[in-house]
């Protein structure tokens, strides 16, 4: 038995207005979800889909397997980069905000990822796909915080 997960994120103009799209598959229920913001980047969004998917997911002993078409993503957990990454406290890391909070519920079950291609037909990764754009075009868009902070320009302090 297992919770199957497929996400997808999506930025038009990378950065830009973005989303995410969640399907979660656990016997016979199936949970969508989607959210849009207003600047941000299509790795953020990959990313935040697996989060927001997992923070849902209870604790369980059934196996969770997470599908997604982001290399950024599956490569960085299966290979072992974010581990990386984290011993080195994220330095020159982007989006070190989401996967310290991937990293805090990560442990909590256990989780397989697989790579899909993107939009290669696989059913539920382009439904995720349809969500995370159509979130995106959304007229209300949440912040996406981190993101608009950091790509403020500092002071200039010598005009």
């Amino acid at each position: 038995m297992s919770i199957n997960v497929f996400t997808d994120g999506s930025a038009k103009g990378n950065p830009g207005k973005g989303g995410y799209g969640i399907i979660i598959k656990d016997n016979d229920s199936c949970v969508e979800m989607s959210k849009g913001f207003r600047l941000t980047t299509n790795n953020r969004m990959e990313l935040l889909a697996v989060i927001v998917a997992l923070e849902k997911i209870e604790k369980t002993e059934k196996k969770i397997i997470v599908t997604s078409d982001s290399k950024y993503v599956i490569d960085a957990v299966t290979k072992g980069w974010v581990f990386n990454w984290e011993k080195k406290g994220f330095k020159k890391k982007k989006n070190p905000d989401l996967w310290k909070r991937f990293l805090k519920i990560y442990p909590k079950n256990k989780i397989l990822f697989k790579w899909v291609p993107g939009h290669s037909g696989h059913i539920e990764n382009e439904k995720c796909d349809e969500l995370a754009v159509n979130a995106s075009t959304h007229e209300e868009l949440e912040i996406d915080i981190f993101f608009e902070n950091s790509q403020k320009e500092p002071p200039n302090l010598f005009s």
